[in-house]
């Protein structure tokens, strides 16, 4: 079973994708840390070192080796992988199981606050401009996250709920 997870940050992606691999007894890999460690530096180095075209070459390349070289998984896409170099195709293949966790504006904004200083990419945005930020985003990404095959409203929803809607979806 090969189980694919997209969402903006924030979603839930890998807090879902590691419950949902205990629950179904498969392992959970994210795609960013298999990149991370395979070129031995971050994300945010790669991008800083490298540039945004070598990064989206390389998650491209890295994707596709991992989908058609692995059986059973939970795979966490970086949220902007969808949209560059034909990746949403991925979503669509016969033997993927991809799932968008859709979330609201408000819940992801709530939600990527807390987690500012993290997120180099919007550390110093504040609420105003956070949320115009997320907007802008989704509205170019909704194309390509809504490729996939499954839709799972994620506000207000806790962990435990959107696990167990999944599985009852691949059931």
């Amino acid at each position: 079973m090969k189980i694919v997870l997209v969402g903006y940050m924030g979603s839930g992606k890998s807090t879902i994708g590691k419950m949902l691999s205990e629950n179904v007894g498969i392992p959970f890999y994210d795609l960013d840390e298999i990149i991370e460690k395979q070129e031995g530096m971050s994300i945010k180095k790669i991008f800083i070192e490298k540039g945004e075209v070598y990064f989206r070459k390389l998650e491209h390349s890295v994707l596709n080796v991992f989908i058609n070289t692995n059986e059973d998984f939970v795979l966490s896409l970086g949220g902007g992988t969808p949209c560059y170099a034909n990746n949403h195709e991925v979503l669509k293949m016969s033997d993927v199981a991809s799932f968008y966790l859709k979330n609201s504006v408000d819940t992801l904004c709530e939600r990527l606050e807390n987690e500012k200083m993290s997120r180099p990419l919007i550390a110093n945005f504040n609420k105003e401009e956070l949320k115009e930020y997320v907007n802008k985003h989704l509205f170019d990404r909704n194309f390509y996250y809504y490729q996939s095959k499954y839709v799972v409203e994620c506000t207000s929803k806790s962990i435990e709920e959107v696990v167990l809607e999944i599985k009852s979806i691949l059931t």
